[in-house]
């Protein structure tokens, strides 16, 4: 899944830069090994988005609309990208930035070609931001500090998006027979009304009323 959502923004950020989107940790020995300008989305923090978690189960119907399974709700993560520029001079870095910046923005959610085929039984687009970091983010210092590099402009882009949950429960058959209620009296006794039906299958019904149809048209 997260995989998938990678593949997402690297497209949306694809037109903005003449080199590659890279998703590695940017250290100084990557920095190192570039040799064309790059725009880099390091994927620094996976976090449960807990005011989207659902209670209770998910009914799956077959064509009927007969129940068949039961599953958990999806829960939902907040993914968090670093998304930085590297080229020779700064002035072309906050180029690329610029760049990313205007593509990123018209974006609120993502919705059709960019929400992966994965997800699109549970959810038909996704919540993005760009540079409004969640508050219970990890300060850029504290990254910058931990990639062992020098801190430098960045975006902060976060996409919400569901992850399935198992297992998926197999529910009982229908019920296809009748129950009766029978009433009792305080000492245990059956009273004296008939037992009444409560329930009937689609195909005694059916029966029933063939052969109620037959009887009118014979007039017996």
């Amino acid at each position: 899944m997260i995989h998938e959502i990678d593949e997402s923004l690297r497209r949306l950020l694809a037109p903005a830069v003449t080199g590659d989107v890279a998703f590695d940790a940017p250290t100084r020995d990557w920095a190192a090994r570039r040799n064309s300008p790059t725009l880099n989305a390091y994927l620094y923090d996976i976090r449960e988005d807990v005011a989207r978690r659902e209670r209770g189960a998910y009914a799956e119907r077959d064509a009927n609309g007969i129940v068949t399974r039961r599953r958990q709700p999806p829960r939902w993560f907040r993914l968090s990208y670093l998304v930085t520029a590297w080229t020779a001079r700064p002035e072309d870095e906050h180029r690329l930035l610029s760049g990313a910046l205007a593509l990123l923005l018209p974006h609120e959610v993502l919705t059709g070609d960019a929400v992966p085929e994965s997800v699109r039984p549970i959810t038909e687009s996704l919540p993005l931001s760009v540079a409004m970091p969640p508050a219970e983010s990890r300060s850029l210092a504290d990254i910058w500090s931990a990639l062992g590099g020098e801190l430098k402009p960045s975006l902060d882009v976060v996409i919400s998006t569901p992850f399935p949950v198992t297992p998926v429960y197999e529910v009982a058959p229908p019920v296809t027979e009748g129950a009766e209620l029978v009433v009792r009296g305080i000492d245990g006794m059956p009273g004296d009304s008939r037992p009444r039906m409560m329930r009937r299958s689609v195909t005694t019904v059916s029966t029933a009323v063939t052969a109620r149809g037959t009887h009118d048209e014979n007039g017996r």
